[in-house]
């Protein structure tokens, strides 16, 4: 059986993995360029304030069932589909992950999620997307650019465990260069 190591500490990935309550927050400009998910553990805020923080270029952030989630301030850009190998969700715990959408932010199953004050542009699927069963999330202060299926709220119109989503989207920019789902809700009350 292969092994996964754990994620050096001082990392992105270190960090939103840890099993306890973490504000994360930068110490200067830079560009996170993810090989796999970032799957995200419970109770985790990402802070980019006052810092240029970009997550671009390759995967990016996997919120899974899991609960208050807070991500502030960051760069979400240019995101790939990826897959096919063992990530890390815990200290504890890894294992195989087929291929992503190449979503922004992927909320599957979560509650309890913030997005505020950031940017997503140019993805290769959704730059949010909220399915199987998510509630409680706020969408606000962002800036959506250059970009397709901007926002996906449900599972399916039949999936009932979307029937309890409950979602907030106030103040975000909807600006240049997008085409549809601005936001679209699939699911037929």
């Amino acid at each position: 059986m292969t092994t996964l190591s754990l994620p050096s500490p001082g990392t992105l990935r270190h960090a939103v993995i840890q099993e306890e309550p973490l504000w994360i927050i930068f110490k200067r400009d830079m560009v996170i360029t993810l090989k796999q998910e970032l799957i995200m553990n419970n109770f985790k805020t990402i802070d980019g304030q006052g810092v240029n923080v970009h997550i671009a270029n390759g995967a990016c952030i996997t919120i899974q069932f899991v609960t208050n989630i807070i991500i502030h301030g960051v760069h979400i850009h240019d995101c790939n589909p990826t897959g096919n190998a063992m990530v890390r969700r815990s200290p504890s715990h890894y294992r195989w992950r087929t291929m992503t959408d190449g979503d922004g932010v992927s909320i599957f199953g979560g509650s309890h999620v913030w997005v505020d004050h950031c940017s997503l542009s140019n993805c290769d699927d959704g730059l949010i997307d909220a399915i199987v069963g998510s509630t409680a999330i706020t969408i606000s202060n962002n800036y959506f650019t250059h970009h397709n299926e901007v926002m996906l709220l449900g599972h399916s119109d039949s999936y009932e465990r979307d029937k309890i989503m409950q979602v907030t989207i106030a103040f975000n920019h909807f600006r240049e260069g997008l085409i549809q789902r601005m936001p679209r809700y699939k699911l037929k009350l």
